[in-house]
């Protein structure tokens, strides 16, 4: 069964599957799939205080190792003002060689170039000597609490190994074959909450006000270096979002300040360690504060090596271009898999994702859909 890219990415967009809603999207996937002859899994997950989730998890090859898995999600964010897009944004509508629709690079056009390019593979390769799988989540643009990570446990429990991992985020900041990803830095949401005592302006000794030690500790987090960055990594850093009083009045001292800041770090440093900092910084200050701190992803980096080679061979096979490996960009579900196996991204062109009139030009995806193919091909010896 022969799968046409543009055609199926159309019909994934117009399944309206912002998170955590499924749309249909998953069954659309499923179908073509099983034609293919995978066998899918749904894996549907729920928590309290989290939306619950579907997701597909589907195989080629029994269980017959190497493992080379296509990831991703079907999950897209909302459109926003439905006026400011050209078209429907979930019609699909192709305009001059465009394709526009929300989910069109950011990534249902990347699992179309999956499902085409495995279909051609397997046109003249029943027989393979290993699997090919698909590791689709609903829940990667919303917290990430019932998708991947349950995923990955499933796989873990049921004696499923993932041996490499292609995620197909948009990648390539201008065309195809600019940039893969081998890595994520992590990232730390931190509120950081100053506490004083409320009072007259008039009458500070009276009062406590805790601005001055909240702008005393941001002074020294923000002006501290945490690195040099690395050869794959940019430097660590830091960045004050908003501080927030909530004072109307001009002459009342408030009882708290409130600040927050979000560090991008990379793999000179971890989760554990700025935290730690974060503590002494502000009990060097003194006076009474809370913290809350989360990270939502450590970072990582899948060193150059056989995927990274696979991706480089294929898109210079295919553009001509000269891929660059990088550790830029936000997280994505990568930090989640790299705890299992080796994994790399690589998709189209990421210029236009989580915009009014989100789109991807046909020929980026039939450009894609040959990489990935020839990735196949590399990857079993064609």
């Amino acid at each position: 069964m022969k799968i046409d890219p543009v055609k199926f990415t159309q019909d994934l967009i117009r399944c309206p599957s912002i998170t955590p809603l499924d749309a249909g999207a998953l069954d659309v996937l499923q179908s073509a799939l099983e034609g293919l002859g995978f066998v899918c899994t749904r894996l549907p997950f729920s928590e309290e205080g989290a939306d619950d989730v579907d997701n597909l998890y589907a195989r080629f090859g029994g269980d017959t190792a190497p493992n080379f898995c296509f990831a991703g999600h079907t999950d897209v964010v909302p459109v926003g003002s439905k006026d400011g897009w050209q078209s429907d944004p979930f019609a699909g509508e192709i305009k001059d060689g465009i394709l526009y629709g929300r989910g069109a690079s950011d990534m249902k056009g990347a699992i179309a170039a999956f499902v085409a390019a495995v279909s051609d593979f397997l046109e003249g390769h029943r027989e393979i000597k290993g699997s090919i799988s698909f590791l689709i989540t609903g829940d990667e643009e919303g917290p990430a609490v019932n998708g991947t990570i349950k995923m990955l446990k499933w796989l873990e429990e049921n004696g499923e190994k993932l041996d490499y991992c292609l995620v197909g985020e948009p990648t390539n900041p201008g065309k195809i074959g600019d940039m893969a990803k081998i890595g994520r830095r992590g990232s730390l949401n931190t509120t950081l909450t100053v506490v004083g005592t409320q009072g007259h302006v008039a009458y500070p000794h009276l009062a406590d006000n805790p601005i001055p030690r909240l702008v005393k500790m941001l002074d020294i987090l923000q002006s501290h270096t945490l690195d040099e960055g690395t050869e794959h990594f940019q430097p660590s850093n830091l960045e004050v979002v908003t501080i927030d009083v909530g004072n109307t009045a001009s002459n009342v001292i408030p009882a708290e300040a409130v600040a927050k800041f979000n560090i991008r770090f990379n793999n000179l440093q971890t989760d554990q360690g700025l935290q730690d900092w974060i503590r002494a910084v502000c009990d060097s200050v003194g006076g009474t504060y809370r913290l809350e701190m989360k990270a939502s992803g450590d970072a990582f980096l899948t060193p150059p090596g056989p995927l990274s080679t696979l991706i480089s061979d294929a898109v210079r096979k295919v553009t001509g271009e000269t891929v660059e490996l990088s550790t830029t960009g936000g997280t994505s579900d990568a930090r989640f898999i790299k705890n299992h196996c080796p994994v790399s991204e690589f998709g189209l062109v990421n210029k236009t994702m989580h915009k009014v009139d989100e789109c991807v030009s046909l020929h980026d995806l039939e450009l894609l859909t040959k990489i990935y193919r020839e990735i196949l091909g590399d990857f079993f010896k064609e």
